[in-house]
């Protein structure tokens, strides 16, 4: 399900209904329901993958809460490796193989590694870092574990974010879902206009420039050096519409429900350096690649070889997770 169609608005407005006029104790079930069929809309099968990696993170919060010593760690690393493996498999593994053959072929080897004919899960890049994010903050002391399953299964299926974002971390997120939350029309309000805001940039704004750089991309040879800038031009606000405004739809679907999402874009084209934009853009992203694994690394604080060197792993990893491609 995509959030520029109608069926979406006819889900969001029976969800919405249905949240407010139950009782706040069954609230909770209603949305892991809503959020399961939003997801299984697209592929039910895969509905699988994420519960297996959800019964993963669960128990391995609650076992790195429990344990002492190296043993918290090891808990850590099974829930990174099988978030990661998850991610490797669907997403890497048939381009890690086409990679590989070409290298042999370069040197006329056949490469026998069978490709594996597969769909990548959506949103599979984003709740994989949402769940890292997990772990990784109980493993620190900062995030008490979630005892509750069915509340820990929703923090990663939250079906507003759960395609595309913004990706939470469990201290902004997890006692939302315990909170009793009332009607209110100023939460409401407030939210109708996001989404509104983000229909317009995306149906509008994104939706309407596509037509003109999809025309010239896909006929490139056929375009002069003035309609490839153009094209240029109107891609970098095609890019910024089309996904600000999906954050915009998902951080308002939620607020109508009287839960807040953390602001994943804002205002990036008023930055005033290089620096000053990616922190605007993709908020959620880039604090996340920020606080665990720029940080971890020693950050800027070891020099400037080291400093250098974090960076180019940090975009390295950035665009890998961007898109499986030497290009990314």
């Amino acid at each position: 399900m995509v959030f520029n169609s109608l069926i979406f608005v006819v889900f969001f407005v029976i969800v919405t209904t249905l949240y407010y006029s139950l009782p706040h104790k069954f609230r909770w079930a209603l949305l892991l329901l809503a959020s399961s069929i939003f997801y299984m809309y697209f592929l039910p099968i895969y509905i699988l993958i994420l519960g297996f990696t959800i019964c993963i993170d669960y128990y391995a919060g609650i076992f790195i809460a429990r344990s002492t010593g190296k043993s918290r760690k090891r808990w850590l690393i099974l829930s990174i490796i099988a978030n990661v493996g998850v991610l490797a498999i669907f997403k890497y593994y048939n381009f890690l193989n086409d990679s590989l053959t070409s290298f042999l072929g370069f040197f006329n080897y056949y490469n026998s590694i069978p490709f594996l004919q597969i769909l990548l899960p959506v949103g599979l890049s984003f709740h994989t870092f949402q769940a890292m994010s997990y772990t990784i903050e109980v493993y620190r002391g900062n995030q008490e574990p979630e005892n509750h399953f069915g509340i820990y299964a929703l923090y990663v299926m939250f079906y507003p974010q759960l395609v595309d974002g913004p990706i939470e971390r469990p201290q902004n997120i997890l006692h939302q879902f315990h909170e009793k939350k009332k009607f209110d029309y100023n939460h409401v309000a407030e939210g109708c206009k996001l989404i509104l805001w983000g229909f317009i940039k995306k149906l509008v704004v994104a939706d309407r420039l596509a037509i003109y750089t999809d025309a010239v991309y896909g006929n490139y040879e056929q375009h002069s050096g003035i309609s490839m800038m153009i094209a240029s031009f109107f891609f970098i606000f095609q890019i910024y519409c089309d996904f600000s405004g999906y954050s915009d739809i998902a951080i308002g679907s939620a607020r109508v429900m009287g839960i807040h999402l953390m602001t994943n874009f804002r205002r990036p084209f008023f930055a005033k350096s290089i620096q000053e934009v990616w922190q605007r853009w993709h908020i959620s992203l880039t604090t996340w690649f920020r606080d665990y694994l720029y940080f971890p690394l020693g950050g800027s604080r070891k020099g400037k070889l080291v400093l250098l060197r974090n960076m180019l792993i940090v975009f390295a990893v950035s665009g890998l997770w961007h898109g499986a491609g030497w290009t990314f």
